[in-house]
């Protein structure tokens, strides 16, 4: 079929489906719908889990209809298959709760993650919860991992993952609900958090009316920009002060030792940890946190207790983001949080070595920012507008969180972001009616770290939507603190503690 817009691939569709009615999942494995293949339709028991990365998605999944399908399946550069593929979920039509929710991707995608609604849900899932859920791949399949790009050759698939293919699966998923149900989804929700974080402001700003509420976290919104920032401003700065082998070339690894990381550590937390009424290990209110690396830069003179102020520079320098030759800020610094050391994997932005997220920089001293700038940006992708009066105006709902600790995109980005809607909407007060944003202390990007990572956004959207409440605070819990639970405060608000009380219980802490 045509691609013209999905306006008018939503009315084909509903041309298409409205003849006829379902309720068994059976007739829809034969399902007509042009540019549309149904690839399966299977009853899943009650009970099943279902495999992934690390374990099962949800622990337990309630008896649904699960369709595969395929859009727009075709041939593209280099005789390759592109098609945009996808997987909904429905539940038993006693169990609906009426409702339908999209799960975002992440990395490159290329992948469909089961339809499950897991995603930020806290301890139900959105299928559990009976919401129709759907995921796609957005267009393709990945190669060699979460990061293959390689698909971008091809313009459609570009176009697709930019933001035309969630917006053109939303419209099937709603058609194929109306049928199986006999009656549409009520209210449509997104939940995603990196690439889907991305994908939801994507939505929100070039799909206004698609969904009602919307989940954006971590959002890989700047990632040409967030890349400068990480993997050559930040190892530059490093590199520009470690010590040099016989060679010349630097040794990033050996800037900072165990112990001096320990000492900065030790000193962050000292300075900033308290300030919500209480040391437990966690930064609840960053923007307040007045920490300056050079503090603990030796004195002349000075050899224990401290760390060299050559490293202390270094910090300051890689932590307050890139500028350009004329001081031009490009991307926003970063925040300084309990989960910048972390080693592993995805090491947090203190934890330096010599590979990993420093990426093709860890030997550079010198960086033309000005150049690299240039070539950072990427205005298909980027969802950098802030005109929402459409979505606003709908009812629509849009929650924003993000890891304090988060390595890859800095916090403070997609903080800027949201107070850049202000002006473009009637001011802080008015976007408040409709957007807020959550920072979650300790947590790295999306989840993990030192910090409170499971909680409940999908609630919260669901509840502003649909009985007008908005979210002042979100409770959360962690396996990193067994027993502990705090408030996630609506920006600016933090959490205090009230000073009496369980300091591990979150009914004695206020948002201020």
């Amino acid at each position: 079929m045509m691609r013209s817009g999905s306006f008018y691939f939503a009315l084909a569709l509903m041309c298409t489906v409205a003849a006829a009615q379902s309720d068994t999942c059976k007739d829809l494995a034969s399902l007509k719908v042009d540019g549309v293949e149904i690839t399966n339709a299977v009853l899943v028991p009650d009970g099943a889990q279902i495999p992934g990365p690390g374990g099962s998605l949800a622990a337990k999944l309630p008896a649904h209809c699960r369709v595969d399908g395929v859009m727009h399946r075709r041939k593209g550069v280099g005789g390759q298959d592109f098609g945009i593929g996808f997987q909904l979920s429905l539940p038993e039509a006693a169990a609906w709760n009426g409702d339908m929710m999209m799960q975002g991707g992440g990395g490159g995608n290329g992948v469909i993650s089961y339809p499950a609604g897991a995603q930020y849900a806290g301890r139900r899932s959105g299928l559990a919860r009976g919401f129709a859920v759907v995921s796609t791949d957005t267009g393709h399949k990945a190669k060699s991992g979460a990061f293959d790009f390689s698909f971008q050759k091809d313009q459609q698939a570009a176009l697709d993952f930019a933001y035309q293919a969630n917006a053109e699966v939303a419209e099937l998923a709603k058609q194929i609900i109306a049928r199986y149900y006999a009656k549409p989804a009520s209210y449509s929700y997104f939940v995603g958090c990196s690439t889907g974080g991305r994908e939801g402001m994507i939505l929100s700003q070039r799909f206004p009316t698609e969904f009602n509420g919307i989940v954006s976290g971590d959002p890989a919104m700047r990632t040409g920009l967030s890349n400068l920032a990480i993997s050559k401003w930040i190892p530059v700065a490093y590199n520009q002060a470690a010590p040099k082998d016989e060679s010349g070339k630097p040794q990033i690894e050996k800037l900072l030792s165990d112990v001096d990381r320990k000492l900065f550590m030790d000193s962050l937390l000292k300075k900033c940890d308290a300030r919500d009424g209480v040391a437990d290990g966690m930064i609840f209110d960053p923007m307040g946190c007045d920490f300056d690396p050079n503090e603990i830069a030796c004195k002349p003179g000075q050899t224990e207790s401290c760390i060299a102020p050559a490293a202390a520079a270094a910090i300051k320098k890689a932590f307050s983001g890139p500028k350009n030759s004329y001081g031009r800020q490009v991307y926003p610094g970063f925040l300084y949080d309990s989960g910048i050391a972390l080693a592993g994997p995805v090491p947090g932005l203190l934890a330096m070595h010599s590979g990993g997220i420093f990426g093709a920089y860890p030997t550079s001293t010198e960086i033309d920012v000005d150049k690299e700038a240039l070539s950072a940006s990427d205005p298909l992708v980027e969802p950098a507008s802030t005109n929402l009066s459409t979505f606003s105006g709908n009812g629509g709902k849009l929650i924003f969180f993000h890891g304090d600790s988060d390595p890859w995109f800095s916090p403070l980005d997609t903080l800027q972001y949201y107070q850049s809607l202000g002006p473009a909407n009637g001011g802080a007060d008015k976007v408040a009616q409709w957007s807020r944003i959550f920072l979650v202390p300790g947590m790295t990007h999306c989840a993990g770290g030192p910090s409170l990572d499971q909680f409940d956004m999908l609630g919260a959207v669901v509840n502003w939507v649909e009985k007008g409440i908005a979210p002042d605070s979100v409770n959360a819990t962690g396996k990193a603190f067994p027993g502990r639970s705090r408030p996630l405060c609506a920006y600016p608000a933090h959490a205090q503690y009230l000073g009496n009380g369980n300091t591990e219980d979150a009914t004695n802490f206020r948002c201020q």
